[in-house]
């Protein structure tokens, strides 16, 4: 369980009050007044510290709630700091260019955005993780969707969605090897389970990105801009592919998404050094403040001026926040009130599934963190599927359906944030169109009863 002890215990009534509250007041600071999502969390903090300081909660442990939500993160902060100089690296060694250029040769208009998602689903199996899929493959595809006059806002849909994919399905995901062992299903039983609702969910995603994409391929000339441009930048090199391939062996290999993502970019850093011309202090400062195109055509400037650590202070900034604020709603007792109160409540099967669903979306956007959403909707409910004589794997399930796929949904979430950095769109711009992490909640509620025990 989350490891922060309730100082106060509010009623329930009491606790959903405060949930709308907060919901509310960061939509309106977000849609209302377009603010960035720093803003309303860090007042929703000031309140919540003085709603537990009226409750009689000392400020001391308030501050520890506070401290022990943001330390939950550290991990993805580190990994975030990574991807900032994979993606920096990757830029100067060529991979992220090449990427592009080859998708350039491979892909044309007429379905794009169904093809978008499904590579993006098969890369995001491979690698078992959909930031790094996303940092990765996706920022290839985004700059492909712009190049080509495509939507950002499907084609950012269309990443997510097969990010997510990925991150569900692969045996090598953090997310699924998580919710597999808190409810103590065997992982390739969990995945077998999961298909009946995520192969659905799939299909039909893929049917409507195909409605969606566009009829006529792109034309010839602009693609040729593009694609000679990058040529001009003199960073694709047959050495390109091998921070790419790199990444892959230690996926395969099963080496922590850290450890894989920092040799991938140590290769490429050093490939960089020998073909960019690049001198050792050039590429330090590439490191944390990002690569810059300087070629005569200005859009694929824009397109490949990207990374560095400092790109991902935004991010990181934004996740210490959200991360807070969720150890407050802990020490405050407003989580542990609400999830108490379904875990009392539930006897029919239909019940249980639509609040297992609901919890995890809930938590995802109380607290923002993804992991969280899994740990702790496994655990309230474990014992409530027992006593209602449903499957452990029902709830694993349940668990990835409407916890792993939400979370890139939520604008402070640690995913969302992560997304919108990278990607260059904005969560509440491409939520409408991640139809495959917008179906699966759906999906796991209306035929959640089947095959249940």
């Amino acid at each position: 369980m989350f490891p922060i002890s309730p100082k106060h215990n509010p009623s329930l009534g009491e606790s959903i009050l405060f949930f709308i509250f907060t919901i509310g007041l960061i939509s309106y600071f977000l849609i209302g007044l377009g603010t960035k999502p720093h803003i309303p969390i860090m007042i929703a903090i000031f309140i919540l510290v003085l709603y537990g300081l009226l409750k009689h909660i000392a400020f001391k442990d308030l501050e520890e709630g506070m401290t022990a939500g943001a330390k939950s993160g550290m991990g993805a902060i580190f990994l975030f700091l990574l991807i900032g100089i994979l993606i920096s690296s990757w830029m100067i060694s060529g991979t992220i260019p090449v990427l592009i250029s080859t998708g350039f040769s491979l892909i044309g208009g007429t379905w794009f955005y169904a093809i978008v998602f499904a590579i993006t689903a098969i890369v995001g199996v491979s690698l078992g993780s959909s930031l790094t899929t996303t940092a990765t493959i996706g920022v290839a595809f985004i700059g492909m969707g712009s190049a080509m006059d495509a939507s950002m806002a499907i084609t950012a849909g269309a990443i997510v969605s097969g990010a997510f994919f990925g991150d569900k399905m692969s045996p090598l995901s953090d997310t699924t090897n998580l919710a597999s062992t808190i409810v103590q299903v065997d992982l390739f039983e969990h995945i077998r389970h999961m298909s009946l609702t995520t192969i659905p969910a799939f299909i039909i995603s893929f049917i409507l990105f195909v409605f969606l994409s566009p009829n006529e391929a792109i034309t010839v000339e602009n693609l040729e801009a593009y694609k000679s441009s990058l040529d001009a930048t003199g960073l694709i090199h047959w050495t390109s592919w091998i921070p790419l391939a790199v990444l892959v062996l230690a996926t395969i290999l099963k080496m922590p998404a850290f450890i894989s993502i920092g040799v991938s970019s140590v290769v490429a850093t050093i490939l960089a050094s020998m073909t960019s011309g690049l001198v050792w202090s050039d590429i330090w400062s590439i490191w944390f403040n990002g690569y810059t195109a300087n070629t005569d055509f200005e859009p694929v400037n824009s397109l490949l001026t990207k990374g560095g650590i400092n790109s991902m202070l935004f991010t990181i900034s934004l996740v210490i926040l959200a991360l807070g604020f969720g150890g407050l709603l802990f020490v405050t007792g407003i989580v542990p009130s609400i999830l108490q109160s379904f875990q009392k409540k539930l006897k029919k099967v239909r019940t249980i599934i639509i609040s297992t669903a609901a919890t995890a979306i809930g938590v995802n956007v109380l607290i923002g963190e993804q992991y969280l959403s899994i740990m702790l909707t496994g655990e309230t409910y474990k014992g409530v599927y027992q006593d209602a004589g449903l499957s452990n794997k029902a709830l694993s399930r349940t668990l990835e359906d409407a916890g792993t796929v939400i979370n890139p949904l939520v604008p402070w979430s640690v995913c969302g944030v992560f997304i919108a950095d990278v990607l260059g769109v904005p969560v509440l711009t491409y939520l409408p169109f991640a139809f495959f992490c917008l179906i699966s909640p759906v999906i796991t509620i209306l035929f959640g009863g089947k095959a249940l025990r």
